[in-house]
């Protein structure tokens, strides 16, 4: 039976099993967890999850995790996970644009850089219990959300999909059976404004439905000197839809629906720097510049200035139906969620960053279609409780690209030469096209569980396993052609290559493979655990997993005749081996909470982004790294020692390196001269010459992970009576902190971000009855910082930098009815 088969035929399995007459006597009505707090608003210190999928409160969960309620949410402005990242130390968000996007936590779980669709993501996404496959979903508002949970490290045997670095669970608000609704509206400078709506009901006493509407834009904050138009804006609208049936106390359906869009447009860079590169002289960026006669349109990245030549696009759009039953037995609650889900990317991007036609058209448009079925059964016992769980993923991927030359590429990427029919003088790389047809078929199924023990009323273990099959079947096609629309292939015996076409070649090569890669995979957890007392709660968990192996779908190298090195083909999975211990308590009555954990996480095989030397477009292929190690320690400490004031310090100190990858990639400063032969010396860094065939980073930083990074703010309140309604006015401060960061898989003196502190200020009045009006300054000192760089392509030495947003401000207002 296929995959497909299964999933489609285990769909109506769940509903009769749902249905109430067959059904066991209803057990205690449901649990389900009120809308969940952070420490920060809790009158209590009581925050309750159902991270491991039942009512639980988090201090008594052996779980290292971040909880942020609506309430949070909405007065921090963090409306999406860029956002989130700014009050959750751990977690990484990096986006050049929604395909290009990598979300890490604790430095692991996706590659920072260009995006291969053909490899899986580490943090696993979920909405209301549905996969989220591919990272585009992350650059989304939320809408309509009740709750984040943010869990840290290794969840493979508690969620359908393994995720090795961790999980972020995205709960919304549910149908309900009072008439509820609630609207916001916000306005800001640089033509802000965003408004969300939702609005609830029955529609008898056995079904109930919501509906809820999101949009924000925004006009671009970096002026594209080549058009004079604003660029980097927000485009976005969102509606989300649920009909809940809840036939008997036992048992709940809900069919929902959504639909998202983006269409800014985005994502350009601005120039940063020129670093000098092993590459001679006359072939670097201020030479080439000159040469061509262009000058950047400014040299400081914080005039916010780009020059790009190409016209950007990035059209995002994801949607989908779920169905999750939910039915409680004599023995558990049983859980069932089928789920179709789409992704369509429509990009155009300037990929040699500059306002020259060296590449006028780079574009790689996807359409991808998943189907999940998830069948899962939770039981909670006095000394005894278990979440046993069936999950199946079937995902289909289909990208279309081309890429084109444009007149000022053959000054621009080829040597000079002073014979009048060399490809530099005739120009024959203006109109080089390749065409890219690139597929995926993704199946994936796994049986997992987890075990709760409790001997005592204190102590519990909690042992977890999964067994977990992948395969993938993957093609790369590429179809190059020169103006005139004839092929460029390589030659084989006894014909020869042109100078004209080595010297297209050298920049576009046709390449076709196929590739298929299958495992079968276990990984298996234990976690003790213990309680000192009601408010101090100790762990200790050891987990061996793994993240599933994949197909290099952006290309491979090859051979001097052109033949792809299939053995770069398909990648090994990662093997982790996770270490953790952690301590939750609370004091003062429950006023001050200070929970910490430490970590170490071993990974052999790592999933590591290295270049594949293409010189016209930076293009990327995933290898392996031999061994790295991230370990670290974590702290969230709130206080609130009355209702009248609330602080918050989280942080996250992480020292994450390549324990050993002799082979890798080298960096800019190393990289664009003659390769090294035996016997010879490489040029000193910087230096034109000989350049290193590859380079041991061994004991450096892995990329995109800062040392230390800090969460810190509070909310200070005083009561009053306004236009004879009762409430207070509050005034309120977020900070965070990240220190320096490397931006290159290969760490290079060009691409160090250094660290940063954004402040972001709010006030306002709010009532007892969900009246609210507050006005809000984010990055309030206006500090200038890079979310990324980039080393731009061809080792001429460009760096080119991603912005973060400079000051904004504006006003919200919100009502609850």
């Amino acid at each position: 039976m296929s995959l497909r088969l299964l999933l489609t035929a285990a769909a109506p399995l769940a509903l009769i099993a749902a249905h109430p007459a067959l059904a066991a006597a209803p057990a205690a009505a449901p649990s389900v967890p009120p809308a969940a707090t952070t420490s920060a608003d809790a009158d209590d210190g009581i925050i309750l999850v159902t991270a491991r999928h039942r009512a639980e409160t988090s201090q008594a969960v052996p779980i290292s995790l971040s909880v942020l309620d609506a309430a949070h949410i909405d007065r921090t402005g963090a409306f999406n996970i860029d956002r989130v990242q700014q009050l959750t130390p751990t977690l990484q968000f990096y986006s050049q644009n929604p395909r290009n996007t990598s979300l890490n936590i604790r430095g692991l779980g996706a590659t920072l850089g260009l995006t291969n669709d053909g490899i899986e993501p580490g943090v696993g996404v979920y909405v209301d219990d549905v996969y989220y496959a591919r990272p585009a979903s992350a650059t989304f508002d939320f809408l309509d959300v009740e709750r984040v949970e943010v869990l840290r490290g290794p969840q493979g045997t508690l969620y359908g999909k393994n995720t090795t670095a961790g999980a972020i669970n995205i709960t919304t608000r549910p149908p309900s059976f009072d008439f509820t609704a609630r609207g916001e509206a916000s306005v800001g400078n640089e033509g802000f404004y965003q408004f969300k709506g939702a609005v609830s009901g029955p529609l008898s006493d056995k079904v109930a439905v919501r509906l809820a509407i999101s949009s924000t834009n925004r006009d671009g904050n970096v002026l594209n000197a080549h058009t004079g138009k604003e660029i980097n804006g927000q485009n976005n609208i969102g509606g989300r839809g649920q009909i809940l049936w809840k036939p008997s106390d036992s048992v709940r359906i809900t069919l929902a629906a959504d639909y998202n869009r983006q269409n800014p447009d985005c994502c350009g860079f601005v120039y940063v720097r020129v670093g000098e590169t092993q590459r001679a002289q006359n072939r670097q960026f201020n030479a080439l510049a000159q040469t061509a006669g262009y000058t950047p349109p400014s040299t400081n990245p914080f005039a916010r200035i780009a020059d790009l030549d190409t016209p950007l696009r990035a059209l995002n759009e994801v949607g989908g139906v779920s169905l999750k039953a939910v039915v409680d037995t004599g023995i558990g609650t049983v859980t069932s969620v089928t789920a179709w889900r789409f992704w369509h990317w429509d990009p155009s991007n300037d990929r040699d960053y500059t306002g020259l036609p060296v590449t006028t058209v780079s574009q790689n448009p996807s359409q991808q279609h998943q189907v999940s079925q998830e069948l899962r059964l939770t039981h909670e016992g006095k000394t005894l409780d278990f979440t046993v769980g069936l999950f199946g993923f079937d995902q289909v991927v289909r990208t279309e690209g081309s890429q084109v030359q444009g007149s000022a590429a053959s000054k621009w990427l080829l040597a000079p030469s002073a014979s009048p029919t060399n490809c530099y003088n005739t120009n024959c790389l203006d109109g080089l096209s390749s065409t890219n047809s690139i597929g995926l078929r993704n199946d994936s199924v796994a049986l997992y569980g987890q075990l709760t023990w409790k001997p005592t009323g204190s102590f519990s273990i909690q042992p977890g396993v999964r067994v977990n099959y992948d395969y993938k079947n993957g093609y790369y096609s590429s179809v190059v052609t020169n103006a005139a629309g004839a092929p460029v292939q390589f030659a084989t015996a006894p014909a020869v290559n042109t100078s004209a076409q080595l010297s297209q070649l050298s920049q576009l090569a046709p390449e076709n493979f196929n590739a298929i890669y299958s495992a079968w995979n276990v990984s298996y957890d234990v976690t003790a655990s213990y309680a000192f007392n009601r408010d101090i709660h100790g762990y200790a968990s050891y987990a061996h997993t793994f993240k599933s192996g994949g197909i290099n779908l952006n290309g491979v190298p090859a051979a001097a005749n052109g033949a792809p090195l299939l053995q770069f083909a398909s990648i090994k999975p990662e093997n982790e081996d996770h270490f953790e211990v952690g301590i939750k308590t609370q004091w003062l009555g429950r006023r001050l909470t200070i929970n910490a954990d430490a970590f170490r996480t071993e990974i052999h095989n790592y999933q590591a982004l290295v270049n594949n030397g293409q010189q016209s477009a930076l293009r990327g292929y995933v290898d392996s790294a031999p061994f790295v190690r991230v370990q670290g320690a974590e702290w969230d400490i709130t206080l609130r020692p009355s209702p009248r004031f609330n602080a918050y310090f989280n942080g996250a100190y992480n020292d994450a390196k390549y324990i050993r990858f002799p082979a890798a990639p080298c960096p800019p400063e190393l990289s664009g001269g003659t390769a090294v032969a035996a016997g010879q010396t490489a040029a000193p860094a910087g230096v034109p010459g000989l350049s290193p065939v590859s380079c041991d980073i061994s004991g450096q930083r892995l990329p995109g992970i800062s040392k230390l990074a800090l969460s810190f703010g509070g909310e200070a309140n005083l009561p009053v009576t306004l236009l004879s309604h009762a409430g207070e006015f509050y005034a309120g401060v977020d900070g965070n902190y990240r220190s320096s960061f490397s931006s290159n898989s290969s760490p290079s003196a060009y691409t160090w971000v250094n660290g940063y502190t954004l402040t972001n200020v709010r006030a306002g009045f709010r009532t007892e009855h969900g009246f609210d009006i507050y006005g809000w300054v984010r990055n309030a000192f206006n500090v200038g910082y890079y979310q990324q760089l980039l080393v731009g392509p061809g080792s001429t030495g460009l760096i080119v930098g991603q912005l973060g947003d400079p000051r904004t401000y504006g006003v919200t207002a919100r009502f609850v009815l």
